[in-house]
């Protein structure tokens, strides 16, 4: 068995708790009109690697994540779309006592539940909030997020909830509150994040000959995404209370 990796970084501070070794997998079902990596839309391409020597490879890493209280973060794309492989990686990170986390949109191909039984965090990204506007900003229409998250759910496994901020898009004060509500209703959520929509991958688009679609929409302002997070963390306190 081989899995198909687009990249590795080795010193992650954003995607999880402490340093985390993060492993980009290929493939991805949705097409996120803001992603930055359409490099790793299409299954093909990337390194090959069996879960062995991806293990290996992570185990180099584990002296600087370790004492970080840190671990593996399985990215992408989407790691869900290699249910198989990733089950396999990791299962061989569990027993080397390394915390596993994975960043998703929550779709992938099933094997939901035999995935997450050797998974410690979600990363889970909320692409909008009502069917139209999945579809409008992904492609989908959320369903397989809300299947994935039910099993979550059921299994108890820890969240970060994450939302990507895009001027007049997922911006305003209504979509805000439609937010809280739907977080309000997840169980072990940890951790709240707002992420500001950023322009850096646009070149990315040309290279590939694929129109960008947001090429009019500038770059959100981090500190009034920061000052939304505040009112969005608040709002569900406040709804869960």
């Amino acid at each position: 068995m081989k899995g198909r990796i687009h990249s590795i970084e080795s010193m992650g501070l954003v995607d999880g708790p402490g340093i985390r070794t993060v492993i980009f997998f290929q493939g991805c079902l949705i097409r996120c009109a803001y992603c930055h990596n359409p490099d790793t839309w299409k299954c093909i391409g990337g390194t090959e690697y069996t879960p062995k020597e991806l293990h290996e490879k992570i185990l180099k890493f584990k002296p600087y994540f370790f004492k970080s209280d840190g671990g593996v973060t399985f990215s992408g794309g989407d790691p869900l779309l290699q249910p198989e492989f990733l089950i396999e990686i990791l299962k061989l990170c569990k027993n080397s006592g390394i915390h596993t986390a994975i960043d998703t949109a929550g779709y992938g191909k099933g094997q939901y539940e035999e995935i997450l039984k050797y998974v410690d965090l979600i990363l889970l990204d909320l692409k909008h909030v009502n069917k139209e506007g999945y579809l409008e900003l992904t492609g989908k229409d959320g369903e397989e997020t809300k299947k994935f998250l039910k099993v979550a759910q059921n299994m108890g496994i820890k969240l970060w909830i994450r939302h990507v901020v895009v001027p007049g898009i997922t911006d305003s004060e209504e979509h805000m509150e439609k937010l809280a509500n739907i977080i309000s209703h997840i169980d072990n959520v940890e951790k709240i994040e707002l992420l500001p929509y950023h322009i850096m991958g646009i070149n990315k688009y040309k290279g590939l000959d694929i129109q960008y679609r947001l090429d009019r929409v500038e770059a959100m302002d981090k500190d009034k995404c920061k000052e939304l997070e505040k009112k969005l963390r608040k709002r569900v306190e406040k709804l869960k209370s």
